[in-house]
């Protein structure tokens, strides 16, 4: 299978990111067995599955795998922690090409419908009370997605930031701590709480909240906006519109993808 074959769904450039991050194949003990089938047809089907939103089952033969290889190769992926670490690898590679502006950052959540319930499933409260998720999302000043989370639809979105701040990638290099340290955070009302704004400034961070009665939407709109067109990008990606997973683990693993595939855009057009 050549080495460009999947380049329409997986580009060289992703691709030179992804494959020194995958696990190594198993080995049996006892010797025999096949070798691994080819890793970049098998990440493009998952690609595939993420854009297209299609079941396991309806995978297309086209990518010469099975559906039940490709599901079982990205259980491995996600026990392995393959996702979280391509992220953060993909963050680094937008640092040093001074893609990402941490001026100031911007948070904010959306709710997704669960079919098959799970774990971080609840009662939407804007959607009946079916069982539901949010997706917490942190973008940079530009609305490249840093850190992505999932609770609950019932969770209340203040609980949601000081995950995603404390999982911001950091480097102990001091010269390039500046440009991963955010200098503002940008939310609405729903996190208006002044225990979340101390906690805030002792990271060094100024907080940039909306007050509740005092500060209209309209007043920090012009920084937020970001958020809602990153929320566009990523569930413009059919398999998280909707959350098909009972494991929580996998439908996270397929909202880093998301990020990743969407930061990997960024990337190339900048370096073109």
């Amino acid at each position: 299978m050549g080495s460009g074959e999947w380049g329409w769904i997986v580009p060289d450039g992703l691709w030179e990111v992804v494959e020194p991050l995958l696990p190594a194949a198993r080995v049996r003990q006892q010797g025999g067995g096949t070798a691994n089938l080819d890793d970049r047809a098998v990440f493009a089907a998952v690609v595939y599955v993420l854009t297209t939103g299609c079941a396991w089952r309806h995978l297309p033969p086209c990518f010469g795998v099975s559906k039940s290889t490709v599901h079982r190769r990205f259980t491995i992926w996600t026990k392995d922690g393959l996702w979280g670490r391509l992220r953060r690898v993909m963050l680094e590679r937008l640092a040093d090409a001074e893609v990402l502006d941490l001026s100031r950052v911007v948070v904010d959540s959306v709710h997704v419908r669960a079919k098959k319930g799970g774990e971080h499933t609840g009662p939407s409260p804007i959607d009946r009370g079916k069982p539901g998720s949010k997706v917490h999302v942190l973008s940079d000043c530009n609305g490249l997605p840093l850190v992505i989370g999932i609770s609950s639809a019932d969770t209340h979105d203040q609980h949601g930031l000081t995950p995603l701040v404390e999982a911001l990638p950091a480097k102990h290099d001091p010269e390039r701590a500046p440009h991963l340290l955010p200098r503002k955070l940008h939310a609405d009302k729903a996190y208006d709480n002044s225990e979340l704004r101390t906690w805030l400034r002792r990271r060094g961070i100024l907080p940039r909240i909306a007050r509740k009665g005092v500060e209209s939407s309209q007043t920090l709109g012009r920084h937020r906006w970001v958020i809602e067109r990153t929320m566009s990008w990523l569930t413009g990606y059919r398999r998280i519109a909707r959350r098909y997973e009972r494991d929580h683990r996998h439908y996270l693993a397929f909202c880093d993808l998301a990020a990743v595939i969407t930061c990997h855009k960024r990337l190339a057009k900048t370096t073109t």
